[in-house]
């Protein structure tokens, strides 16, 4: 739903709701969660859209496959490399654990530093929905 429009960019609340959610018993087990986003779309027709509107947001699925990469797989593959070669030298357990947090740590505070970069290899598409 557009919760704002101005600028060249269109601000959507999206709600994401977990997979169990659908489940006729997630009341009872407390697993559920449903979170409402906000997201700033650019597009040059922003002045088309209204605050309230339904409206559906893409992404292209090559780069939605990016992303998990990005956000998944990447870290995965440096945390496990960084534990199987401490492990192999060997390093004291505390250690390894230690060091492969502080490598994530760096991964993230590297994936921050390049967000701008990043942000652009992401263009998020906004229609109308009828």
């Amino acid at each position: 739903m557009v919760k704002a429009v101005g600028n060249g960019y269109v601000d959507v609340e999206i709600a994401s709701t977990s997979a169990c959610a659908s489940c006729e018993a997630h009341s009872k087990c407390g697993f559920a969660e449903s979170k409402n986003k906000t997201v700033g779309v650019p597009t040059s027709e922003w002045q088309s859209f209204e605050v309230g509107e339904t409206v559906v947001v893409n992404i292209d699925q090559s780069r939605g496959m990016l992303a998990v990469w990005i956000a998944y797989v990447l870290p995965a593959l440096v945390m496990i490399a960084a534990i199987v070669a401490l492990s192999a030298v060997g390093a004291a357990e505390w250690l390894v654990a230690v060091a492969a947090i502080a490598i994530l740590a760096l991964y993230v505070a590297i994936l921050y530093l390049l967000r701008r970069k990043i942000e652009k290899k992401f263009t998020l598409t906004i229609t109308k929905k009828f």
